[in-house]
């Protein structure tokens, strides 16, 4: 058998398990950048000058930043078994029934949000349905808290907390270097920290703090809706000190659900606990008597806009599931 990876890269017994279900085969190096077609594969957890790397093609294989694969030397043969992905449904035409993984093998993942724009609970709710589902711990880290005067950051807070139930929510500032503790915190015992965000919400910025050089492009965002464009153009693994990493992601504009497993429950879990008294367990949630569901909404306890979002999550989550069914049978078909 091969010698085991180096721990320093992120190396855990489960993943060591999964290896030797398939045969334990060549030695796997940790995927720390893709581009277009090739892969650069690490095997050492010191990433300075002279650290062993090499890139190898990966076409024809579903390879992520993140996964620790098996290669030739020319290419990938093999992906160790993921033990955690962040996965939305491509956003490109002519993939629609091809899920997309944005990042693998991560501990936690940081739904960034900025200060300076206005909240947008929807995005994060569609964002924490991902994130449980990835089966990383999902944290919501909001940026440029030196900007923003106390009164508009509690607002802020306030709103974003109010979806993100039980999920920590981390403030930070590059420049002044709030929460930075905490965030190297989260990579302590050689763990990884996946950034997702849209474009211009800080997270190259932030990176470039944590890591203590400029390693990301960053550009100032626009003044009159404090958007910004997509800086960082390829997900790549960096090296936090000697105890973590961190991954960053492109800007995401789309974040388009694949099918979930217990996403949604998790992300809506106060809804699904006013479900639980419902008069009927089969309750639509419209015209029932004793409807715990419709009696929250309609008393206030229950915001009328988080469970009209849960209901469109949920619809286009089974729009999903019978889009691919029909797509499987007229595949079945041709063959």
């Amino acid at each position: 058998m091969s010698a085991s990876p180096d721990p320093g890269l992120g190396w855990t017994d489960a993943l060591q398990r999964a290896w030797e279900a398939i045969g334990a085969p060549g030695r796997p190096g940790r995927v720390g950048r893709l581009d277009r077609g090739w892969s650069t594969v690490l095997f050492v957890a010191d990433d300075a000058a002279g650290a062993e790397q090499h890139r190898v093609r990966n076409l024809g294989m579903d390879v992520a930043v993140g996964d620790w694969v098996i290669d030739d030397g020319e290419r990938i043969t093999a992906v160790v078994e993921r033990q955690s992905a962040f996965v939305r449904r491509a956003s490109f035409e002519g993939a629609r029934f091809e899920a997309h993984t944005l990042a693998a093998n991560i501990d936690v993942v940081a739904l960034v949000h900025a200060f300076g724009s206005p909240p947008n609970p929807r995005r994060l709710e569609r964002e924490l349905v991902l994130g449980f589902d990835s089966g990383a711990q999902p944290v919501v880290v909001l940026t440029k808290a030196d900007l923003i005067e106390d009164d508009l950051e509690t607002t802020t807070t306030e709103v974003l907390a109010e979806v993100a139930i039980d999920v920590p929510l981390v403030i930070t500032s590059a420049v002044d270097g709030t929460g930075m503790d905490h965030l190297r915190d989260l990579v302590s015992g050689h763990r990884t920290l996946a950034f997702l965000g849209a474009s211009g919400v800080g997270k190259s910025t932030l990176i470039n703090a944590l890591v203590g050089d400029e390693v990301q492009a960053t550009r100032e965002v626009r003044e009159h809706d404090q958007r910004g464009r997509h800086t960082t153009v390829a997900a790549e693994l960096l090296r936090l000190g000697d105890d973590g990493w961190l991954l960053d992601t492109p800007g995401v504009r789309a974040l388009s659900l694949w099918l979930s497993g217990q996403g949604i429950e998790r992300a809506f879990a106060d809804v699904f606990e006013l479900m639980d008294h419902c008069r009927f367990r089969d309750c639509k949630h419209d015209r029932e008597p004793e409807c715990a569901v419709r009696a929250a909404v309609d008393s206030g306890a229950l915001a009328a806009q988080r469970w009209r979002s849960l209901e469109r999550l949920v619809a286009e989550e089974a729009e999903l599931e019978i889009e691919q069914a029909d797509f499987i049978r007229r595949g079945d078909r041709r063959r």
